[in-house]
């Protein structure tokens, strides 16, 4: 460098990995394999969430099946009914993470009004950025760990960035007839656009430069919309305390 809800399917929010004994309730869950389909995702669900939380803490390489059972209150074996190795397991949480991002701005466009013209495009841009702003491990997974971790990853990812800008193309061409893009390839167009977002995410894993993603997403619409040369009737780009 998409979602039910964006926060069912961060997987670490909605299962954070337990600390201390389980009850005896759970422990007998644990020790058994799960039976029905829905026992079956919610085990998977729970690997997936604990995954997530592992990596983005300790990468993929410090990182052993172990510790993700560990981690998802779960037997070692247990989480090899699911995912046979490490990297299919994190293979699968990328396409999760893909799958979340996808959604989550599908749902916005859904609910985007079509007044004014570029409200669609503004939109798409700010719930890029509130995305990751409300899940820093998807940042870390999907722009940053994972071009890291040779080939297989890093083609996984390009599937991922192709299908992301799929969706941005989309809203650019709708943008471009509505006159509030310029006529230039819808890809070309989407693909600068990912770019931006993705690296300002990144830098924010660092710093957030004393802004609010709002600030920093409205920033990132008047830039690409505009460019850096000022223009008189242009509110300032960022106000002290606004969101």
């Amino acid at each position: 460098m998409t979602p039910p809800s964006s926060s069912a399917l961060r997987h670490p929010r909605s299962t954070p990995a337990r600390k201390g004994p389980a009850p005896k309730e759970a422990q007998r869950a644990v020790g058994r394999r799960a039976s029905s389909p829905e026992e079956k995702e919610r085990r998977r669900h729970d690997i997936l969430g604990a995954a997530k939380q592992v990596f983005a803490e300790r990468g993929y390489h410090a990182t052993t099946m172990a510790d993700v059972a560990r981690a998802a209150g779960l037997s070692y074996g247990s989480v090899y009914w699911y995912f046979e190795s490490k990297e299919i397991l994190f293979h699968a949480l990328m396409a999760s993470e893909e799958r979340a991002l996808r959604r989550h701005l599908a749902r916005t466009l859904a609910a985007a009004p079509k007044d004014p013209p570029d409200a669609a495009f503004r939109a798409a841009v700010r719930a890029t950025f509130e995305f990751f702003e409300d899940d820093r491990e998807a940042v870390k997974l999907l722009l940053r760990d994972a071009t890291a971790l040779g080939d297989p990853f890093e083609q996984h990812l390009f599937g991922i960035n192709e299908g992301f800008v799929d969706d941005i193309a989309a809203v650019v061409t709708e943008a471009q007839q509505r006159g509030v893009v310029i006529d230039a390839p819808p890809r070309v167009v989407a693909f600068s656009i990912a770019a931006l977002v993705g690296q300002l995410a990144c830098r924010r894993l660092v710093t957030d430069d004393g802004l609010t993603a709002g600030q920093l997403a409205d920033f990132a619409v008047r830039l690409l919309l505009h460019g850096l040369v000022p223009r008189q009737r242009l509110a300032p780009v960022v106000r002290a305390g606004q969101d």
